[in-house]
């Protein structure tokens, strides 16, 4: 694993590209972007939702979801066509489709640090999400006796982690992604619905939980940034298109388009029941996550949260994959480490320890969601295509799609801006009550 040289030759350069986790196969199928999009799409940000609307109320609640979902599947479309503008060349990351929108070293700069923030920040919430399932199955099954602390349970989940990211690359974990997206429908229906099939609960208050106007104003930054969270798929779109194979009469646009709207279609049968049945039923008064305020029937919910273990056992290596995928590049092509399989399970197994410990420090749920959903998903799914589709393509001024694309910039900004504020806030309020390494 010692490096063997200050630089690589092409040959070792084309060697390593044939080594890495995004340019090693392009064997996919249509519906493997499907399944992949699904899994990246429809995570633990739905089952915060509910809450959201909690945070924003009816009105600006519905109005914020629908205008995100038509937002970000615009902008995923937009990342499709960019994916191969240029003839005889793919983009196949998010960070080189930057550098031909700002310039090699901007582009950089630009989309490298918040591409990272939000594939980093999800891996966490992911483990605490992982975790906090674990022992919420633990406890409705096993009521008697003493739970063990939430930190044991996201080092049992960790350790999964630790043996699927030896997996090599993206088409490799087709099967972990099929199952985490049929699992999101399944803990999805079991959300909606058994929070339908409980009713309306007595006394259920529908106006916001904070007792002062500031406290509102944050809670209401938090719950767009939460809504943003749910948005997150564009930051592995264009690593997943990389795996279609293409050519000049089959572009890989084609099949991946058609997967991406067979993934929104899910999203959308997900999303909308989820939100209204939770808020519905339980007003002001629901969970961060959806399936810790139901509690029965117990063996439905103890289902459901083995349901989002497995769901986001797929959803942390979808996102992860890219990770590696920028690790292994720097450590091959930067300082000439030699391909190998102990390279491989020395650096991913250190991420996934990272991810581990911060996600044991900080296992705040809806304060994640919305501190991440605002900070770097708003820029990398909101604004930031536009931003480069203005860039390359430059539609002619004031026409529609000029327009379109500065309100989506200027929405997007607005929601970068606001959201962290009131994502920081509610971990600065969780703080006050956590012991660490609890």
């Amino acid at each position: 694993m010692a490096p063997t040289g200050d630089s690589t030759t092409a040959t070792e350069r084309t060697a390593a590209d044939d080594w890495l986790p995004i340019t090693s196969s392009r064997k996919g199928k249509w519906w493997y972007s499907a399944f992949h999009n699904v899994t990246a799409m429809v995570g633990a940000g739905v089952l915060s939702l509910p809450y959201a609307m909690a945070e924003l109320g009816w009105g600006p609640g519905m109005a914020v979801l629908v205008v995100s979902w038509v937002v970000t599947l615009y902008t995923l479309w937009q990342m499709v066509e960019m994916h191969e503008m240029v003839p005889g060349k793919r983009f196949d990351r998010y960070h080189e489709l930057g550098q031909h929108a700002f310039g090699e070293k901007l582009g950089l700069w630009i989309v490298v640090p918040q591409q990272l923030v939000v594939e980093i920040g999800v891996n966490i919430v992911y483990m605490v999400t992982g975790g906090k399932s674990l022992k919420k199955f633990h406890d409705t099954v096993r009521r008697e006796g003493q739970s063990m602390r939430t930190s044991y349970y996201i080092a049992i989940f960790a350790s999964l982690q630790f043996l699927l990211s030896q997996l090599p690359d993206f088409n490799s974990i087709t099967i972990v992604s099929v199952a985490a997206a049929l699992m999101s429908l399944g803990y999805s229906t079991v959300a909606w619905g058994a929070a339908a099939a409980r009713g309306r609960q007595p006394e259920v208050n529908y106006g916001y939980r904070a007792e002062t106007t500031g406290g509102a104003v944050f809670d209401f930054f938090s719950g767009l940034g939460n809504v943003a969270f749910a948005y997150a798929g564009h930051n592995v779109v264009l690593e997943i298109q990389a795996t279609i194979p293409s050519t000049e009469e089959k572009p890989s646009k084609k099949p991946m388009w058609r997967g991406v709207v067979a993934a929104y279609a899910v999203v959308a049968a997900c999303y909308f029941p989820v939100a209204v049945a939770g808020y519905w039923a339980f007003g002001n008064a629901v969970d961060d996550n959806i399936l810790i305020t139901l509690s029965r029937p117990s063996w439905l919910v103890a289902a459901a949260n083995m349901m989002v273990v497995f769901h986001v056992v797929g959803s942390y290596q979808v996102y992860a994959m890219p990770v590696f995928d920028m690790i292994e590049t720097f450590l091959v092509k930067k300082l000439s480490f030699r391909p190998c399989l102990t390279l491989r399970l020395v650096a991913r197994s250190a991420y996934v320890a990272f991810t581990m410990v911060i996600a044991i420090m900080i296992p705040f749920f809806g304060g994640l969601l919305g501190f991440f959903g605002g900070f770097a998903f708003a820029p990398t799914t909101y604004f930031l295509p536009c931003v480069m589709w203005v860039s390359l393509k430059r539609p002619r001024r004031f026409s529609l799609s000029w327009i379109v694309n500065w309100v989506c910039i200027v929405l997007g900004m607005l929601l970068m801006i606001i959201s962290p504020i009131g994502g920081l806030r509610q971990i600065i309020v969780d703080f006050r009550t956590y012991k660490i390494f609890s």
